[in-house]
């Protein structure tokens, strides 16, 4: 495959941003199989953007011939309160995490931050010089990274280990590309600026957009409107049935015309058209007959220009999804009582 073929492959949606493709270039050129990493907290069950959405990424990446690995964030999901705290939870999830990536996205490799850190003799040594380089302003400046505000009142002290750890990380695996959500974007930026000064390699930037919540979007608040596992009804999860699917599909936030922010032509932009060429939508012959759709831009302009109405984009939508999921669900069953543990936690 000819570099040209694999910076397609990793720019296709939902990648909005690559620092630098420049680099990236050189890279491919210079380098037969680049290490990448995407790293997750264990924060729930998993959705439509954490696992599907994100999966395909990856599947993007070992497709251009990159070695993939996701990066469990035990410790990171401890620091951040996640599942109660509860280590032992934490652990039971981590398995339900690695056997999820594993059946979306094969071949890919899966390293936990406790293996990390027990192999890595130079790792805390590591982060206390990083940390040399980082201001207290600075670094309360990057807790957007696991959700938090720097303006929140009861910050502990650990929760200010979370962002230079994760930039330690990225050196302690010798990563060439860095992945994650537009919402992990400062911490890359600040692993461009310090390591240098370090001298240690510099990765290569990748981060794909996040999928929306199905509820209506928060003004001015991007983020704080992707799809979550704490907001009721705002997701589709792994393991929704096909009704439960179609029902949130139905409710979902798309009004008439109305492109920005839209969740369900999100959906359209880098689920659906991410695993198939062409999009069929039924519809009677006098509201425009049946339309087929070979790419997003001319789906997304009959949208905005009203030729398209939500009420059949949604059910087509909803029908592609079940194709999507039900089989990834059929192969990821949880046990009853992990099942409950997760729901009790969140």
């Amino acid at each position: 495959m000819d570099v040209t073929t694999k910076i397609d492959l990793v720019a296709r949606p939902p990648t909005e941003e690559i620092v630098t493709k420049e680099e990236l270039t050189n890279l491919f050129e210079t380098n037969s199989k680049p290490k990448h990493y995407i790293g997750l907290e264990i924060s729930g069950f998993l959705h439509l953007g954490s696992l599907i959405s994100t999966g395909f990424k990856i599947n993007d990446f070992i497709k251009a011939g990159v070695q993939c690995n996701v990066f469990l964030a035990d410790w990171h999901t401890l620091i951040n309160d996640k599942l109660g705290g509860n280590w032992e939870t934490i652990s039971k999830v981590s398995k339900y995490y690695e056997d999820a990536f594993k059946t979306v996205c094969p071949g890919v490799g899966i390293i936990r931050g406790t293996e990390l850190y027990n192999s890595t003799k130079e790792y805390w040594k590591d982060l206390v010089q990083f940390t040399k380089h980082m201001s207290l302003a600075r670094t309360m400046r990057t807790l957007t990274i696991m959700g938090r505000s720097e303006s929140e009142e009861k910050i502990d002290l650990a929760k200010l280990l979370y962002p230079p750890m994760q930039a330690v990380d990225i050196h302690s695996m010798e990563i060439d590309i860095a992945h994650a959500g537009m919402d992990q974007r400062k911490i890359h930026m600040l692993v461009r600026e310090i390591f240098p000064k370090m001298k240690w390699k510099v990765p290569v930037a990748v981060h794909h957009s996040l999928l929306p919540g199905l509820l209506e979007p928060v003004p001015d608040d991007d983020l704080g409107s992707k799809m979550s596992k704490s907001k009721p009804g705002s997701g589709i999860f792994i393991h929704d049935s096909d009704e439960e699917i179609g029902n949130k599909i139905k409710k979902a936030w798309c009004d008439v015309a109305q492109i920005s922010n839209n969740p369900i032509l999100q959906i359209v932009k880098n689920v659906i058209f991410h695993e198939f060429n062409e999009i069929y939508i039924a519809r009677p012959q006098k509201f425009g007959g049946n339309v087929t759709y070979g790419n997003y831009p001319q789906l997304e302009a009959d949208f905005a220009a009203g030729k398209l109405h939500p009420s059949d984009l949604k059910q087509t939508v909803a029908d592609h999804l079940i194709k999507i999921i039900a089989p990834i669900r059929d192969k990821i069953a949880l046990d009853p009582e992990l099942y409950s543990t997760i729901k009790n936690s969140v």
